[in-house]
């Protein structure tokens, strides 16, 4: 009877044992979809939550809702509440977050926490938590941006934004950038994504966390592609059978990353339609990874390969340019002219270029028309100038003396000191939140942040690109320096003293054999400005040491670079809200007026 016994235990053991196996199926699963919303995009940065909006749910019926407004015990910035559409005086009753958390975490006790973007929203929940020396329930956390990544295609949406995702799956709530819409918003969507990853087999928690694309078998044949590359930084080429260059990228181990082209860990769709129409895989080895990722972006350039989505057309940018002429404008043109004018870009998008110059016209009543004016003009007035939109010269109704003056003021806002069209627009910005017009105050918003963006990132490659020669050095993780001659802003020598060699010489050698280079017309580098940008975060690392610079390597202490915080808080915050498998910048969306 005995064994009889422990035989049946055993069997229930194993029963229970494959159940557990199984996972916990989503039907039986209690969903805490969480949302927030607060005054900027870092919680260890200083930023505070405003809004906690939060519907737990199970097997598809709503069990019950949380919300509330937070008192940041901050003033929230103009730039934010247009975003948020949550004012000062909204949240000055409200309670604190050390009385939000706590009932938060009460109603979500024994939950699955979903969040669109959970990084974000879990992140500052967690660093509060830990502010007030609360410990954190562990959580399971899922993700509906991630997930959305996995499933939607372009066919279904532009792109895996809440707002995009609520109207693939008529979500019964629309996104509007307030905590408990947003949460109900992503109810909709997750339930959406369950439906369809149901009908791949998912059903349970635990295939739900750790479902991706199926590699195919013929993808997985092909990994013998990656057996003659090296174990070392560089440049990897993917062609087909005629030779074409497929896709372009770069890494610092060739062999290991190109293999993974071949394996689980890469399941993006577009990579496999790729991989499938490859016959060879061709390495550039480089010195550094930094002349690795410049080679890339010159061989994308050069082939423009079709699986490349970036980099491909660095020859279409627009730039603003002030003129030099009796009466200057501002003109958006195709490409830097040796002409002496002041230009800022280049801007990839025309669209954000437009924004820019719309932020210095709202500032600067500079003329709008295209014509050339002669000294003394004597045309009709415009429409600008009847809305005192512009100074009008041309009918005389401003002297060259004062024409001249603005001028100086917008020369100065270009190249030095942003901040006269920072304080305009961020006054007409809080003047409009202030009135809940928040449409057009997000108008303001964007092309704020398109020339303080454009012109931060001009006066960093204008002054890198004024010096002749700035070489560098720093110790790499393998112990040796890794040199780089860059000149003009382009990088014409990269190379790794080898162990017991004289740096000094080494470094001379280097120098000499470097490629020459020419200057390019006004601020333009010459490279692209994407190769600069690398360059340069390459010199801001940690480590550098300059070992010579030829020229001044300086940019303005009341430059743009300082206002960048704010305007990019809500942007980084929310990187991984992108279209699918690319990381791309997000363009703030606009929020409804109320």
């Amino acid at each position: 009877m005995a064994h009889d016994s422990a035989t049946r235990s055993a069997s229930r053991w194993e029963e229970q044992r494959s159940f557990d196996q199984l996972g916990r199926p989503l039907r039986d699963l209690t969903f805490c979809v969480v949302d927030l919303e607060t005054t900027g995009g870092s919680a260890a940065g200083g930023s505070r939550i405003t809004e906690v909006g939060a519907v737990k749910v199970r097997g598809g019926e709503v069990l019950g809702e949380f919300q509330t407004l937070v008192n940041p015990h901050t003033e929230i910035p103009a730039f934010i509440a247009v975003l948020t559409g949550i004012t000062n005086s909204m949240v000055s009753d409200a309670p604190p977050i050390e009385s939000v958390l706590p009932a938060f975490l009460e109603f979500a006790e024994g939950c699955v926490l979903v969040a669109h973007n959970a990084p974000f929203d879990v992140g500052f929940l967690r660093h509060f938590a830990e502010q007030q020396g609360r410990p954190w329930p562990t959580f399971e956390v899922v993700d509906t941006a991630v997930l959305a990544r996995r499933v939607i295609t372009r066919d279904d949406a532009p792109n895996c934004k809440l707002s995009s995702l609520a109207r693939v799956f008529n979500a019964s709530t629309t996104p509007n950038h307030r905590a408990l819409s947003d949460a109900r918003a992503t109810v909709d969507v997750l339930h959406g994504l369950m439906e369809r990853l149901g009908g791949l087999g998912v059903h349970t928690l635990e295939e739900l966390q750790t479902f991706s694309a199926k590699v195919s078998a013929a993808q997985r044949r092909k990994r013998h592609l990656a057996e003659k590359l090296p174990h070392s930084p560089g440049v990897y080429l993917f062609r087909d059978d005629a030779a074409r260059v497929l896709y372009i990228g770069t890494s610092r181990d060739l062999r290991t990353r190109v293999r993974s082209y071949f394996t689980a860990s890469e399941t993006r769709t577009r990579m496999g339609e790729m991989v499938g129409l490859a016959s060879e895989v061709t390495g550039i080895e480089c010195a550094t990874p930094l002349e690795a990722e410049v080679r890339e972006l010159r061989l994308i350039a050069e082939h423009k390969p079709r699986y490349n989505r970036r980099s491909r057309f660095p020859e279409k940018v627009h730039f603003i340019k002030l003129t030099r002429e009796p009466w200057p404008r501002l003109s958006l043109v195709r490409r830097v002219a040796d002409d002496e004018a002041d230009y800022l870009g280049p801007f990839s998008s025309k669209k954000v270029a437009e924004k820019c110059l719309s932020a210095l016209h709202d500032t600067f009543p500079v003329r709008q028309c295209s014509d050339r004016l002669a000294r003394r003009p004597s045309k009709a007035a415009c429409v600008l100038a009847e809305m005192g939109r512009c100074l009008s010269p041309c009918d005389g109704s401003v002297d060259d003396t004062t024409y001249a003056a603005v001028v100086r003021q917008l020369r100065d806002s270009l190249l030095r000191r942003p901040d006269e069209v920072v304080d305009a627009i961020n006054e007409r910005m809080a003047s409009l939140a202030a009135d809940e017009r928040f449409e057009e105050a997000g108008v303001h918003r964007d092309r704020l942040a398109a020339f303080i963006r454009a012109t931060a990132r001009t006066q960093r490659l204008s002054a890198l690109t004024r010096c002749p020669e700035v070489i560098a050095a720093r110790r790499e993780d393998d112990g040796r320096w890794a040199v780089h001659v860059v000149r003009h802003g382009r990088l014409a020598a990269a190379g790794v003293i080898p162990s017991g060699t004289d740096a000094h010489a080494f470094v001379d050698a280097l120098r000499l054999g470097a490629e020459s280079v020419r200057p390019a017309p006004g601020p333009v580098p010459a490279a692209t400005a994407e190769e600069t940008e690398r360059i340069l975060r390459w010199l801001e690392s940690p480590g550098i040491r300059l070992v010579d610079v030829d020229g001044e390597w300086t940019c303005p202490i009341t430059g743009s670079t300082r206002h960048l915080a704010l305007h990019d808080a809500v942007t980084q915050s929310r990187l991984s809200l992108v279209p699918f498998d690319e990381r791309r910048s997000l363009a703030p969306t606009h929020r409804p007026a109320r």
